[in-house]
């Protein structure tokens, strides 16, 4: 049975886990909240990288702090080692507590251990989970902690957790995530130079790095000469499509002399298809082209103005997250496919 207030929490948890959405490819952005009968809130986390730990570990590890002011487990970052701290040290503190999760929690042995298996080692009383794991490797953690006698309710929330999982669940059904990234000034400009702060531009690396494959029109590229990779996290730079009719590029624009990256010049984004996770990058002229076709939109928004032609977005846009990033703002966009 799912409650209000569970509905609550539940959105705490999403909170925090779309702050690093697509930076968890090819893992799922997860969210996770501890708490006690009172209601009161002892942990808060969300799953960062692939390869470190999940949501669910992060937010136990936080409530095993508050709950016993431990402080040796602050410095511990692997998450088998968490796993096995807590095991160890968990005195029966967590039998009373609930935990949310957007996610179903994982069963099985990847990069890091079952969250399914910790959450019945430490007897946690109750586990609310917004949306259902589909995956072949990872699902079952629901049903294998009602086995256990854990009182397991699914549901809360579940279209928001289902709209957060989207990249995943477009990886494991082997289609390309998609989003269109766009930076403007506080009063809609998205051309003539660097527009947001150092700190997005950082973010955009990083985004960058988890990204396969960057699409750009040709005449942004002819225009801003770009290097398009991820320097300022020193991450790995995307493939690039370049989607223009002509052909023709000066081959000393910077984009085209990065290492280990493959630029393709098409008139069709057929070859998105080969990719898993694709950013668009681009102005007016690649927004319109591409209205009908992108779902997704993330855009960086600075609190400065800016002299130039505001730029006209999709109609239809629904802000689902919202984030400072500096002194900008980061949010994300979902528009229902028309």
């Amino acid at each position: 049975m799912v409650s209000a207030f569970d509905t609550v929490l539940m959105q705490k948890a999403l909170d925090v886990a779309w702050a690093y959405q697509v930076l968890t490819f090819p893992n799922p952005a997860v969210g996770a909240v501890v708490s006690n009968e009172q209601g009161d809130i002892l942990g808060i986390g969300a799953h960062q990288k692939a390869g470190m730990p999940h949501a669910e570990v992060l937010a136990l590890k936080a409530a095993y702090e508050t709950l016993t002011e431990d402080r040796r487990i602050r410095t511990i970052e692997d998450a088998s080692e968490l796993h096995a701290f807590l095991k160890e040290h968990h005195n029966s503190l967590f039998h009373n507590l609930t935990l949310h999760v957007t996610l179903e929690p994982c069963h099985h042995f990847g990069r890091t251990p079952p969250c399914s298996g910790l959450i019945d080692a430490l007897g946690i009383k109750r586990v609310v989970i917004g949306s259902f794991d589909e995956s072949n490797t990872a699902k079952g953690g629901g049903a294998f902690l009602q086995k256990k006698g854990v009182n397991v309710s699914f549901g809360a929330l579940k279209e928001k957790c289902d709209l957060l999982l989207m990249p995943f669940t477009c990886k494991e059904k082997k289609r390309p995530f998609v989003f269109f990234k766009l930076a403007v000034s506080s009063n809609g400009v998205a051309t003539g130079g660097i527009i947001t702060s150092l700190d997005s531009r950082k973010m955009v690396h990083n985004l960058r790095n988890c990204c396969d494959l960057l699409v750009i029109g040709g005449n942004t590229v002819r225009t801003d000469r770009p290097i398009l990779d991820a320097r300022l996290c020193n991450g790995k730079a995307p493939n690039i499509l370049i989607y223009s009719k002509q052909k023709s590029f000066d081959v000393t624009i910077p984009l085209f002399d990065v290492p280990h990256r493959s630029v393709m010049i098409e008139e069709t984004l057929d070859k998105i298809n080969d990719y898993s996770m694709v950013m668009i990058e681009g102005g007016q002229s690649m927004l319109n082209a591409l209205s009908h076709k992108v779902e997704w939109y993330l855009i960086f928004e600075s609190p400065h103005a800016k002299e130039g032609e505001s730029i006209i977005l999709p109609r239809g846009l629904q802000k689902i997250f919202s984030q400072k990033v500096g002194e900008d703002t980061m949010s994300w966009y979902y528009k229902h496919g028309e």
